[in-house]
C-alpha cells in the first residue's frame, strides 16, 4: 500500500524516510506486541531510561506491562543465530514517565538492532548508519563516540566498592572532575588515584585531537585493544565530510552492565536531549541468557518537535 507522505506530520515523515534507509540497507521490520510481562523490566530497570513502568493484570492473572523499550522485549523474543547475523529495524511506540508532573507518555521510536556474530566492520557500520540518519533528519548533527572498556578498565583501578563505583559513575556521566577527586579522597584512596579517569572524562573533542590522548590512557591501564576499537569503529569516516561532525566522549559511556565497546549518542543543533542514542549491549544478551552478541540504536522521534513544527521534516 502506498502512503500518501502529503498526510503525515514531521514526524511521522521523519520515521518513515528512517525506514526507508533501513529497509535499503537489507533490515528486515520488526512487530511487536504492546504489552509483555512485567517481570521483564522489573528484572532490567537499570537498562530502562525511565525505571517507571505502568502495568495491569491481565484477564488470567498475569501482571502485565506497556512496553517502556523494544530492545529487551527483542531479545526476549529471539533465538541465538550463532556466526550469522540478523539485522532489524522497528517503528513503534513505548510508554514512559517523562517526569512527575507530566505522568506516562506514548513516545515514538524508530531504531535498528544487528544481532548474532557481531565484529569491528558491523560495528562500524551501525555507526555509519546511525550518522546517516542523523544527516537525513538535519544538515547540523553531531555524534558522540565513546568506548566503555576504557571506563571501565579506569573505574577497575579505583578499589573502593560498589558504592563508589556508582558515585564515580554519577559524576563522570555529568563531567564532574571535582566530584570524582572529592568522592576519591572521602572513600580513602591515595592522591592521584583518579587520575586516569580523570583524565579520560577531560578527552573531549574531534577524533584527530583526542586519539593520541586515548591511546596514551588505554596503554597506561593495560587496555591499548579498547584504543583500538574506537579508532577501527571510526575509520569509516576518513576523509569523507561526516568525519567534521564526529566527537569522542566518554561521558555517554552508559551501564557497563549491559553496554560494552562503542557507544554512540547522536545531537542536533537546536535540541539539547541526544536525538538518537545507541552502542554493543552484549552485557544484556548475556543477562537474558543468550550467547549473540548485539548493537543497535534507537531515534526518539518525539524529541524532534522543535524540528516538525509545522509539518516540517527532512527525512
Amino acid at each position: 500500500m502506498r502512503i500518501d507522505e502529503g498526510v503525515m506530520d514531521g514526524q511521522e515523515r521523519i520515521g518513515f524516510g528512517l525506514r526507508s534507509l533501513y529497509q535499503q540497507r537489507g533490515y528486515s521490520r520488526y512487530r511487536m506486541s504492546r504489552f509483555e510481562e512485567y517481570d521483564l523490566y522489573s528484572r532490567n530497570k537499570d537498562f530502562l531510561l525511565s525505571g517507571d513502568v505502568m502495568t495491569f493484570t491481565d484477564t488470567d492473572g498475569r501482571l502485565m506491562a506497556l512496553r517502556p523499550d523494544v530492545t529487551l522485549s527483542i531479545v526476549r523474543n529471539g533465538r541465538d543465530c550463532g556466526p550469522d547475523i540478523q539485522k532489524l529495524y522497528y517503528h513503534e511506540n513505548v510508554y514512559r514517565a517523562t517526569d512527575p508532573e507530566n505522568g506516562f507518555r506514548e513516545q515514538a521510536q524508530v531504531g535498528i538492532e544487528c544481532i548474532g556474530g557481531i565484529d569491528g566492520k558491523c560495528v562500524s557500520e551501525v555507526l555509519e548508519l546511525a550518522a546517516e540518519s542523523l544527516e537525513r533528519i538535519s544538515p547540523e548533527w553531531m555524534l558522540e563516540v565513546g568506548q566503555t572498556d576504557l571506563l571501565s578498565a579506569a573505574l577497575s583501578r579505583l578499589a573502593g566498592g560498589e558504592t563508589l563505583r556508582k558515585e564515580l559513575l554519577l559524576c563522570s556521566g555529568r563531567k564532574n572532575l571535582h566530584g570524582i577527586r572529592e568522592a576519591c579522597r572521602a572513600a580513602g584512596l591515595p592522591e592521584g588515584a583518579e587520575e586516569d579517569l580523570m583524565g579520560l572524562m577531560s578527552l573531549s573533542g574531534p577524533p584527530e585531537k583526542t586519539l593520541a590522548g586515548v591511546r596514551e590512557i588505554a596503554d597506561r591501564l593495560g587496555c591499548p585493544e579498547a584504543a583500538e576499537d574506537l579508532e577501527r569503529a571510526l575509520s569509516a569516516f576518513r576523509g569523507r565530510a561526516a568525519e567534521s561532525r564526529l566527537w569522542i566522549d566518554f561521558s555517554g559511556a552508559g551501564n557497563l552492565k549491559y553496554y560494552n565497546g562503542i557507544t554512540f549518542r547522536g545531537f542536533l543543533r537546536g535540541i539539547p536531549d541526544s536525538v538518537l542514542s545507541g552502542g554493543q549491549y552484549d552485557g544484556l544478551m548475556r543477562r537474558m541468557g543468550r550467547k549473540d552478541r548485539a548493537v543497535g540504536f534507537a531515534v526518539y522521534l518525539h524529541r524532534l518537535e522543535r524540528l516538525t513544527e509545522g509539518g516540517k521534516g527532512d527525512a
